[in-house]
């Protein structure tokens, strides 16, 4: 997909997104299907066995998403497997209905709030540690409703009735082990693209299940905020597509537990470490559809955090890139647009992110060339290939030699033709610590040329900022991408060529 070299690790992660839409070259107990809604249909209940069984691949999707597949190939089995699916999507509290032993072996109980009951067991490894964790996760849950729903006015989970007993959320505490927090599933759909569901968070969060930074407590408070949003997007488009229901929920994890900061983690993956890897892409493995929740960070500084709430509303009519250019059309955007601003916005990360300052999950990424140019190397060239939704830059550097208001620099740009894919950004770095973003105009031959202060006494870098900003996809063509799909204008050609002057002295 690209041909610019990067370091061994990054070119995994480009490899496994590639290799993520391919088949699985193992044992495959679909692969004699000649039905390809069969397969995919035994393809998903494989998936969600590993993963609630905790031996999930490297390319598996989270267990939300995974028993979200399953749940939508259902119709799609054969009788016997319909029961194995039913087993996997069961409630704990179904027990013995559950033959892969996901369910309560003993009585549950409830303890709910207004708006949530917790249910959970007096023994066995299923139980919480004690009252107190029952009623911190019942708190907890009812301020994550209250955030989501009454302060940022998203659509609460859809009811499901009696189902739990009566139609308050229904959250289930089991001991999941290693490395699986939580999980939301879907279970009835009610209307549309709509459906009710229920949800289950790990029982104490033990740092011997979960050793990190954080404590139980703190990992209790970022997955119940992400859990539940996986809830409210069920009550909107349960089948949209996997990038936008994981960054989503991974943003709202800023917005109900600021103050625990776990999705910086996913950051070194996100297009501020790795802007040439797509920003639908998704990789169980490097986690960018969880590291891109900084593109709705973006949005909702520039917007305001109500822009994903408008992405939202239009989602049940729209796959995932057309649902976010309805809403910033209300804003008088375009999605290309937007897009190459976050781009350029992400080359200096510390001015573009209120939170940025002081933390280093914040760096930019490396540029695929930093130059600097000189009196006798005024001119420097670089090509690149580009996939969709995704960016390259090219710092320029005055040398000290370079002085004088006369200096400029020249950017020459040259990229695909079609209008709907090329977009380039200039961010002039002066001296006294100012940031200036211009925009390159191309031409109906994807030319674009701009001029910029060069002076070293003024300037201390231009970042030429170079962005494939297509959303167009053949859809339907069962990829973890966007609708998907497969997109148009992958390995786009760029061309960059800056050249530093000096300008005639006016008579």
């Amino acid at each position: 997909m690209r041909r610019t070299t990067r370091s061994a690790v990054l070119f995994g992660a480009l490899l496994v997104v590639v290799l993520s839409s391919l088949p699985v070259a193992t044992a495959d107990p679909a692969a004699d299907l000649p039905d390809p809604a069969a397969r995919r249909s035994m393809a998903a209940l494989d998936t969600a066995e590993r993963v609630l069984a905790g031996e999930a691949r490297p390319t598996d999707p989270s267990a939300t998403l995974a028993l979200r597949d399953l749940w939508l190939s259902r119709p799609d089995l054969a009788e016997g497997e319909e029961d194995e699916a039913d087993a996997l999507l069961a409630r704990p509290t179904d027990g013995a209905a559950d033959p892969h032993g996901n369910g309560y072996t003993v009585p549950a109980t409830s303890t709910c709030g207004p708006t949530t009951c917790i249910h959970h067991v007096a023994t066995t490894a299923d139980a919480p540690p004690s009252a107190d964790w029952v009623s911190l996760t019942l708190a907890t849950m009812e301020r994550v409703h209250d955030r989501e729903v009454e302060q940022l006015g998203f659509r609460p989970p859809v009811s499901d009735g009696t189902a739990g007993g009566d139609a308050r959320v229904d959250v289930y505490l089991k001991d999941l082990g290693t490395g699986l927090y939580g999980y939301c599933a879907a279970e009835k759909r009610v209307s549309g693209r709509t459906a009710s569901g229920f949800c289950v968070l790990d029982n104490d969060y033990s740092n011997e299940q979960f050793p990190s930074p954080t404590t139980p407590e703190q990992d209790l408070a970022v997955t119940a905020a992400h859990e539940f949003f996986h809830a409210v997007q069920f009550a909107y488009d349960y089948t949209e597509d996997p990038w936008m229901l994981e960054s989503t929920a991974t943003w709202m994890e800023e917005q109900v537990a600021d103050d625990v900061n776990d999705n910086r983690q996913y950051l070194r993956y996100s297009q501020l470490r790795a802007p040439f890897v797509p920003l639908d892409a998704v990789s169980s493995t490097y986690g960018f559809q969880y590291g891109n929740w900084i593109f709705w960070e973006y949005l909702s500084q520039r917007f305001g955090p109500g822009i994903v709430k408008r992405v939202w509303r239009a989602a049940p009519r729209r796959y995932s890139l057309a649902a976010i250019n309805n809403a910033l059309s209300r804003k008088r955007q375009t999605l290309p647009e937007v897009y190459a601003d976050f781009a350029a916005a992400n080359t200096h990360p510390l001015d573009s992110y209120a939170e940025a300052p002081g933390v280093p999950e914040f760096a930019p990424a490396p540029a695929l060339a930093d130059v600097t140019l000189t009196r006798a190397t005024r001119r420097h060239k670089e090509r690149a290939s580009i996939d969709h939704l995704a960016s390259e830059t090219v710092h320029v550097r005055p040398a000290a030699e370079l002085t004088g208001r006369r200096w400029r620099l020249r950017v020459a740009v040259r990229g695909p033709r079609s209008p709907v894919v090329g977009a380039a950004r200039l961010v002039l770095h002066r001296v006294d610590g100012t940031v200036a973003t211009r925009r390159l105009r191309f031409n109906k031959r994807g030319r674009a040329v701009q001029r910029a202060p060069f002076a070293a006494s003024k300037v201390v870098a231009v970042t030429i900022s170079i962005v494939n900003a297509s959303t167009r996809f053949r859809c339907g063509r069962q990829t973890d991408f966007a609708c998907r799909g497969i997109a148009r204008d992958d390995d786009e050609r760029f061309t960059v060529v800056a050249t530093a002057i000096r300008t005639r002295k006016r008579r």
